[in-house]
């Protein structure tokens, strides 16, 4: 009995109006890296369904930048604290970590030598520091400033220089090592977001919320040029990055443009037009070897392409936000992937490729409690927004007419043969039928909090707050509960018939999974115990015989219904968060999803 982590999707970088997000570029041109919660999301660029994620932070992750020898990655959090980790063992083994100022972090930049490292942020009593990295000690000092620093940069060719730029609309100008002061930029009217050095070190850019882009000497830091006149954009500039030979420049701007400069004329070569709506700001940028990357307040990074500025090579999309839900359906002889998070979006995965997009059209607008897919291949889910939608998965488009409205928040639906479906509301059951309210059931005399048709249809298993699951019979168009009651250990969590119908499972906030054989009037099979907290969702295996649960404990168990002591154990599946929902493509391969937005295929053998 064996499991491995098969393939992941990542998240998206986490996004906020207003604020650059940083993209890092891989020395070694291979990779790209940005973060999202306590996250760093290392990607292919050549093929980014291949990620990697690194999970050590305590807190937000604000920044993350490769080490110019590529051996190490610096990342950055909320508190103040940078970690230097190595990029080359899958462990990413952490070599130091330091906290140069108590506050948040929001940009790093190394020296050539990868042996210095500056960073700047929102620190108490100093926004900067410069040190070394294998000792921390400092080799300069930041000062200049009177106001939070958003962005700083080291000239990648020696003389050292070092630039930054702050929300007090100066840049200041530092000569080293160690690192001194020169002088002050005041030449942007508003804060300035972004400083960069071009690869040769021969000048630097620095842009800002004013629209505007100033262009230095990297050598002396004397004003060369402004870039596009009186204004380089209509709205704030959140990002610049140089082409490898310095001769061009990328910027990204909240006017939902992005545009290719040439530093020599002066000249925008081209002007990306991102859409018109306000998530397609654009807050971060890379030029890494031949691609041109941005990213948009959507959270979603684009592949840009200089022949057809209107639309972007690719799009990569997926979720910023934790996922909630997640479901699986074959098509055609494709595996697929659905998953629903806390803002609303529902997302459909390629299992092979990792190929995803949303579905069209306007849909949830809160939390998606949970999603199944019914026998005429729709996506019935139940959101927060107090509806349940169905939603053709041929067509992959939102319908306006397939929404139903509940009196009540839904926290659970599933579906049954017939058409039939039914959602667990607040202190009411919902019985549908063919995309209809069909009969309602109030004062129930107990909270429910989960339900679950059985796959024959005809009956329901309703799970409560108090401890127990009722059975109901589903007779035409009304659901009555026919007397029978099940005992779990504690308040229930989530119920599942197998795929036979042979078993029931029910897991709760106790930590036991019960098992009842069907067919024995309900019997009890098997206690499963192995939890170290409140187990939260469940799934059956194609197969019948093996189920998976995972619990607030990070853990996921594979459990053998025959064999309560035959498991398997994935410890820190997904190591900050827990599984928040979990379904199995087939009988050697589960997919499991949480709160840090990404989702991971593991292959087991048992």
């Amino acid at each position: 009995m064996s499991y491995e982590l098969k393939q992941v999707f990542a998240s998206l970088p986490q996004m906020e109006r207003g604020v650059s997000k940083i993209i890092g570029g891989d020395p070694k041109g291979n990779n790209f890296l940005y973060t999202n919660g306590k996250s760093v999301i290392i990607r292919n660029i050549d093929n980014p369904a291949i990620a990697d994620i690194y999970t050590e932070h305590a807190h937000q992750v604000t920044v993350a930048k490769y080490a110019p020898s590529g051996f190490y990655i610096a990342s950055a959090d909320v508190s103040g604290k940078i970690r230097i980790w190595d990029t080359t063992q899958k462990e990413h083994l952490m070599k130091y970590e330091y906290q140069p100022f108590s506050g948040k972090v929001k940009d790093i930049a190394w020296t050539e030598d990868s042996k210095r490292i500056a960073v700047v942020g929102e620190g108490r009593e100093k926004f900067g520091a410069v040190f070394l990295w294998d000792t921390g000690s400092s080799v300069g000092e930041i000062t200049g400033h009177s106001k939070i620093i958003n962005s700083v940069d080291i000239k990648q060719t020696r003389p050292y220089r070092m630039v930054t730029g702050a929300d007090d609309n100066c840049a200041t100008y530092f000569e080293g090592p160690p690192f001194k002061f020169k002088f002050t930029m005041s030449d942007h009217s508003r804060f300035v977001n972004c400083v960069r050095f071009s690869p040769n070190g021969n000048h630097y850019a620095s842009a800002g919320a004013d629209g505007q882009i100033f262009l230095y000497d990297g050598k002396t830091g004397e004003k060369i040029d402004t870039l596009g006149g009186a204004k380089a954009h209509d709205g704030g500039i959140y990002a610049v990055s140089w082409s490898p030979d310095g001769s061009k420049l990328l910027s990204a701007s909240g006017d939902k443009t992005v545009k290719l400069w040439d530093v020599g004329s002066n000249s925008v070569i081209t002007t990306f037009n991102m859409g018109s709506d306000v998530t397609d700001q654009q807050l971060g940028c890379l030029w890494q070897k031949d691609h041109l990357l941005s990213i948009s307040l959507s959270g979603y990074i684009n592949y840009l392409d200089k022949n057809n500025p209107d639309r972007p090579l690719r799009t990569i999309k997926g979720h910023t936000k934790s996922i909630q839900s997640l479901t699986v359906h074959k098509n055609e002889g494709r595996s697929y992937i659905y998953s629903g998070s806390h803002d609303g979006h529902i997302n459909y995965w390629d299992a092979e490729t990792g190929e995803n997009d949303n579905f069209l059209g306007k849909g949830h607008s809160n939390l998606v409690a949970r999603m199944v897919v019914d026998e005429s291949e729709q996506l019935v889910s139940c959101s927060m927004d107090d509806t349940v939608r169905y939603t053709s998965l041929a067509k992959k488009e939102y319908s306006a007419a397939d929404l139903v409205k509940m009196d009540m928040q839904p926290k659970s639906v599933s579906v049954g043969p017939g058409g039939y479906a039914l959602a667990v509301c607040i202190g009411q059951l919902v019985l549908l039928k063919d995309k209809k309210k069909v009969f309602t059931l109030d004062n129930l005399g107990y909270e429910p909090e989960v339900g679950t048709i059985h796959p024959g249809g005809g009956t329901a298993a309703v799970g409560g707050a108090d401890g127990k699951v009722r059975l109901y019979s589903i007779q035409g168009n009304t659901l009555k509960e026919d007397g029978q009651t099940l005992e779990a250990k504690g308040p229930v969590t989530d119920v599942a018939y197998s795929n036979d119908g042979a078993f029931l499972a029910v897991c709760d906030e106790k930590k036991v999974i019960t098992v009842f054989t069907v067919a024995d009037g309900y019997a009890l099979k098997n206690d499963f115990y192995g939890h170290h907290a409140k187990v939260v969702c469940l799934a059956w295996s194609p197969d019948n015989e093996h189920f998976a649960s995972g619990g607030m404990d990070m853990l996921v168990f594979l459990w053998t219904v025959n064999d309560a002591d035959k498991r398997i154990k994935i410890p820190d599946a997904h190591r900050l968060h827990h599984v928040s929902s979990l379904a199995w493509l087939n009988e050697h391969t589960l997919v499991t999803a949480s709160h840090d937005s990404s989702i991971k295929q593991w292959t087991v053998k048992f």
